[in-house]
């Protein structure tokens, strides 16, 4: 195949922002990944718009990206709204690299926007109930949460604060890997310790302050063996990037060399499994594929990006994509493995737990963190000598894993 490129990123800082709308904080990344680029509006052919939350959040329902780009300029060309859950926009990515691959154009946008902070924490929350079969809540809610069954919970170790009902059922997958495989609370806490370490070196994080394992596990719990720190906050924020053929990437001014090949791209949904059946998880699945697509392994991974929407999936994606072996995902984060300068850093950005995580832009900014390393410019988070880059985004949930995922590596 004809090599497909990304010849710029962008991204706003990931936080609260009353003040900006979807259409700012669209523009504030497109902009900066044109700019990276050396890309005129002009230049780009189509676009791909990701969001996953606005319809519930403010009644926009449709052509969210149509709305977004016009109002900063870009308008007259292919727009494709994108929504697929938290996988919304690496998903948006997959298509753009295939509408390049196709030879439609030869540049193309993604981006991804999200503003999902609200004063009416309930109605915030409830953002992510249209993420699994609304028709089926209270049968796959006990389906889910029974996968965490015989490990017993520790008294006060649930919040009585709202949140998530997606922290209960990571918390239930965190407790299968503990009777599986004797994972500890811990070990989870050592994989938020690091990612809050990282965070400090990113200043596009939401969260910036390092903390220790054992302030990880005094925190305020949210669901054992979920503490507050182990748990991707809500954010506002966007990402995107310019997806490039050979033909686009010479007429653009600032990407020679400095443009990230794409080796593999795959999508990936869930299928009917039993829940201790991980070798048959979707991750599992489409990390073979993503490998073989790009001739290499596991072990040729310099950096990852992986969805830790809380330290539990940190650990588990860690392991369906052969990093670690299964089962070692805790013991390797407390063994300092996966942290900066160990044997395979993973989520250099911080991680959606500190990094932020509004979810319809949550795959770009992972994207932009590995361009950024790739490229050797990430500053005291850089991870040394990184050749070739792993992300991992999943959305939603089915049966008894995500619904969907997206890996994706890039290559110098």
């Amino acid at each position: 195949m004809s090599p497909i490129y990304v010849a710029g990123v962008g991204m706003t800082p990931f936080d609260k922002h009353p003040s900006s709308s979807i259409k700012d904080l669209t523009r504030q990344a497109v902009e900066a990944a044109l700019r990276d680029a050396g890309c005129d509006k002009a230049q780009v052919q189509a676009a791909y718009f990701a969001n996953a939350t606005q319809g519930h959040m403010d009644g926009q329902h449709m052509i969210r990206g149509q709305l977004a780009l016009r109002a900063m300029g870009l308008e007259g060309i292919p727009v494709v709204n994108v929504e697929n859950a938290c996988a919304s926009a690496s998903t948006a990515f997959y298509l753009a690299l295939n509408h390049v691959r196709s030879g439609a154009a030869d540049i193309v946008l993604v981006v991804g926007a999200e503003k999902m902070v609200a004063d009416d924490k309930a109605r915030m929350f409830a953002a992510f109930d249209g993420a699994w079969d609304v028709h089926d809540t209270e049968a796959a809610k006990a389906r889910l949460l029974q996968m965490g069954q015989g490990v017993s919970v520790p008294p006060g170790s649930q919040s009585t604060r709202p949140y998530s009902v997606f922290m209960d059922i990571y918390a239930a997958m965190g407790r299968m890997h503990m009777r599986e495989f004797g994972t500890t609370q811990r070990q989870f806490a050592a994989v938020a310790a690091k990612n809050h370490a990282h965070s400090v070196h990113n200043p596009l994080a939401q969260y910036r302050e390092a903390c220790s394992i054992e302030q990880v596990l005094a925190a305020p719990p949210i669901s054992y063996p979920l503490t507050l720190p182990m748990c991707s906050p809500v954010s506002d924020g966007a990402a995107a990037a310019l997806v490039c053929s050979e033909t686009g990437l010479k007429a653009l001014q600032g990407s020679q060399g400095r443009a990230m090949r794409v080796l593999a791209c795959v999508l990936q949904t869930g299928s009917e499994r039993a829940p201790a059946d991980l070798a048959h998880h979707l991750v599992r699945i489409a990390a073979e594929k993503l490998y073989a697509q790009a001739g290499i392994g596991p072990q040729d991974v310099s950096v990852a990006e992986v969805h830790d929407a809380t330290a539990i999936g940190e650990v588990l994606q860690s392991e369906l994509l052969g990093l670690v072996p299964m089962g070692q995902g805790g013991p390797a984060a407390e063994r300092g493995e996966t942290a900066i300068g160990g044997r395979i850093p993973i989520n250099p950005s911080g991680g959606l737990e500190s990094k932020g995580h509004p979810i319809g832009a949550t795959g770009l900014a992972q994207l932009f963190e590995l361009v950024t390393q790739l490229r050797g410019e990430a500053g005291a988070r850089q991870v040394p000598q990184a050749r070739i880059a792993l992300a991992e985004n999943g959305g939603g949930l089915a049966g008894v894993e995500e619904a969907v995922a997206c890996l994706t590596l890039l290559g110098r």
